[in-house]
């Protein structure tokens, strides 16, 4: 009798299309063809939201094009840049980095953790769009951009919101930290711990503005990781990012992304800019089914942050594609499972499986699936049973575990002793 540890399937990426191919058994096992990132903080919760999050991020070489080394795609553009980093957004994967983990002062980029505090307390109701805020005189007396509130007066929380992303009024950021966290410096705990929950591992804020301080620091990647977290898990408030000038008190100012005017794919996110920082920029943008994000930090001007920027992100969507390998819960094999109130029950990825690969190589994917030795119920959907395999052109790139689709419960007492007698016989 063959064991169920042997069950697999192989298939290429253009078979996958096939109808006549779309599925095949091997002893009762079918194979159907087609990151989560949870940040959980104590007291409170940053839940991820329903678009994709993969697990462990994949391991990137620094300061190289991270895929498709014998592939003839070029190698990326030279910026103006200290640091820069351009993601994927779907699989997170790194296409491009030069000095992604090197520390860097991060000015108002800050904001956008900021923004990201903000938008829990709105999801989680501590909070909420038309709530009046006090400004107290530690808000109004903030150095640097300003929204040019009245000390004392009372603003809808919305409309600091837009001071914070529109104006990069630390006025507006103080006054928000206050009313959530009571103080500003409660308020940059939280901030500390969702970078921590995030796995922005290189990064430390000392304040909720981005004003320096030798202990504030914050790197590329890191930055396209919380960038990533906005989109996916507030996709409600994201559209604040895309806003392109705000007024309060008679007094109109533009977003300072200026490549919100010149490419109409980008969609957010924030610039940043002191004398220590130098003049950065976090952008993302969507084409078609794909989505790029791309940081830029310590430029010499606005125009060349913007510059990077665009050119980043136009390498990427040029010579590479996103590419949906599996869907969360889409069957991938349907193994047997001894002593199991059925014989097969269907098992797949907890998440979605997307790569972003060069384009000439959409044509070589191949995947394959496999069972960890021979499976007896009772089984959860939380145990991994088996693992799918990517591989391009001959490289391994990615292992995503299988999980059962469904709780799988034990049979009845003669099912239980005959599968019992079957498992002795295979194995004796």
């Amino acid at each position: 009798m063959k064991s169920s540890a042997s069950l697999s399937s192989t298939t290429s990426r253009a078979a996958r299309f096939a109808p006549a191919a779309r599925s095949r058994s091997a002893s009762g096992a079918t194979r159907v063809l087609g990151t989560g990132l949870a940040a959980l903080l104590a007291g409170w919760s940053l839940q991820a939201g329903a678009l994709p999050a993969p697990g462990p991020q994949p391991q990137t070489p620094p300061d190289s094009a991270a895929l498709g080394e014998t592939t003839p795609v070029p190698t990326p553009p030279q910026v103006q840049a200290g640091a820069y980093v351009l993601m994927d957004y779907a699989s997170g994967q790194i296409i491009a980095a030069s000095n992604a983990d090197m520390r860097m002062a991060p000015a108002s980029l800050t904001k956008l953790m900021t923004s990201y505090v903000v938008f829990h307390a709105l999801r989680a109701g501590t909070l909420k769009l038309d709530d009046p805020v006090t400004i107290s005189e530690h808000a109004w007396r903030a150095e640097g951009s300003r929204t040019f509130l009245k000390v004392g007066s009372q603003v809808p929380a919305q409309v600091l919101i837009k001071g914070m992303i529109v104006q990069s009024g630390n006025d507006a950021t103080i006054a928000l930290a206050e009313r959530i966290g009571g103080t500003e410096s409660a308020f940059v705990q939280l901030m500390n711990q969702a970078a921590r929950q995030l796995g922005m591992s290189h990064t430390h804020f000392e304040d909720s503005t981005g004003l320096p301080s030798p202990a504030h620091y914050s790197t590329a990647r890191d930055l396209a990781i919380l960038a990533r977290a906005l989109v996916r898990d507030y996709p409600q408030y994201y559209g604040y990012f895309s806003l392109r000038e705000f007024v309060w008190n008679h007094i109109r100012q533009e977003n300072r992304n200026g490549l919100l005017g010149r490419d109409p794919s980008v969609d957010g996110l924030k610039t940043g800019h002191t004398d220590a920082a130098g003049y950065c920029l976090v952008s993302s943008a969507k084409r078609g089914n794909m989505r790029l994000i791309s940081v830029v930090l310590g430029s010499p001007s606005v125009k060349a942050r913007e510059d990077s920027s665009a050119a980043l992100l136009n390498y990427g969507f040029t010579f590479y594609e996103s590419i949906s390998v599996e869907r969360a819960g889409a069957t991938v094999l349907r193994p047997r499972i001894y002593k199991a109130a059925a014989q097969y029950y269907p098992v797949g990825p907890a998440r979605d499986v997307t790569l972003v690969i060069p384009r000439e190589e959409a044509g070589s994917i191949q995947t394959s699936a496999n069972i960890d030795g021979v499976l007896v119920a009772p089984l959860s959907t939380h145990t991994a049973v088996g693992q799918l395999q990517i591989v391009i052109g001959g490289r391994p790139v990615e292992s995503v575990p299988l999980y059962p689709i469904e709780q799988v419960p034990q049979g009845g007492l003669w099912t239980r002793l005959t599968d019992g007698v079957r498992l002795w016989f295979q194995h004796r």
